[in-house]
């Protein structure tokens, strides 16, 4: 999810995108089993709302459960999905994790906690005894800063019983900055499993020197091999338009999948955030048409095996891949 990206004109993209994207339902699926790495579930209808989506927001204010997720992606070859925090009540890691346990479609929750906080340690222990609670998320959301907050007394700490735990730290949004602060992570915490997501949506600094230091922070990040990162949030607005052709995105997604390499490079659709710009067999459609260039190993590893390695989920359901 990009907060930034509600700025967009989310409804006339929306619109365009989705009569373009008509199309491609009819498209024969892969047959390769597919994991999306990066959904957000939430539901307006609850006592009390929700801190997002905003009730102004015409496309994302409804519920967003796994029922209506299984209905967008029938017939495309969608096993099971990751659902990420969208909210920054401790609460709600609570209410994902019992939505994801009645519904086994999900096999993996990235909750919220913040590793500063006194609570954080009794929280961590307590969500981490759910084999379905994946880690956390933490960046350029809900007013929190990487680079800033690493300094707080007891967040390297709270990351290091995050890594002891076998548990991811999802990024939020990258830019630069939250580029560099997750190579401070690194370096700080190296046992940590750390998944960047949106990548190919990243704000990339225009000035040379900021460019290099960037490109630079990506090469360090992609050294490891405990960062992964996702080529989700693909499509992108361009004045007031979407486009679906594969040959505008491709030469970024090249050079991230050369970067990081087949093994650590993973799906996510973005959903339903993805539905401001395109729907869901549109931005899948992306994601497949780049990989379907590769060999059907790293079409495996991208769809699903690599999700398995970063975030060690099991399957649920007969019809979902495991190792």
């Amino acid at each position: 999810m990009t907060l930034r990206r509600r700025d967009l004109l989310k409804a006339g993209a929306f619109s365009i995108a989705a009569a373009l994207s008509q199309k491609l339902h009819a498209q024969t699926p892969s047959s390769i089993p597919v994991i999306d790495a990066h959904i957000h579930l939430f539901d307006p209808t609850r006592p009390g709302g929700i801190p997002w989506p905003e009730k102004s927001d015409a496309i994302l204010y409804k519920p967003a459960l796994p029922d209506r997720f299984k209905h967008v992606t029938e017939g495309l070859g969608i096993r099971g999905a990751i659902a990420i925090e969208c909210s920054p009540l401790e609460s709600d890691n609570d209410w994902l994790l019992n939505i994801a346990e009645k519904n086994p479609v999900i096999v993996g929750v990235i909750g919220d906690l913040v590793p500063s906080s006194p609570s954080f340690g009794k929280s961590l222990d307590r969500l981490s005894k759910n084999q379905i609670f994946r880690g956390i998320r933490y960046g350029n959301l809900w007013n929190r800063n990487l680079s800033t907050d690493l300094d707080k007394p007891g967040f390297i700490d709270g990351l290091k019983a995050l890594a002891a735990a076998k548990l991811v730290l999802e990024s939020a949004n990258p830019d630069a900055e939250l580029i560099a602060a997750l190579v401070r992570t690194h370096d700080r915490v190296p046992d940590l499993q750390i998944v960047v997501d949106h990548l190919p949506h990243a704000v990339i600094p225009t000035d040379a020197p900021g460019k290099m230091e960037y490109q630079k922070n990506l090469e360090r990040l992609a050294a490891s091999p405990k960062v992964f990162i996702k080529l989700s949030e693909i499509p992108i607005s361009v004045d007031g338009k979407v486009p679906l052709a594969l040959d505008v995105y491709q030469p970024r997604l090249d050079d991230l999948w050369n970067l990081f390499g087949e093994d650590r490079v993973i799906f996510g659709s973005d959903w339903p955030n993805s539905d401001t710009l395109a729907d869901y067999a549109a931005t899948f459609h992306l994601a497949q048409s780049y990989i379907a260039t590769k060999s059907k190993s790293a079409q495996e590893k991208y769809l699903w095996r690599n999700s398995i390695a970063a975030y060690g989920w099991r399957p649920r359901l007969p019809d979902q891949p495991g190792l």
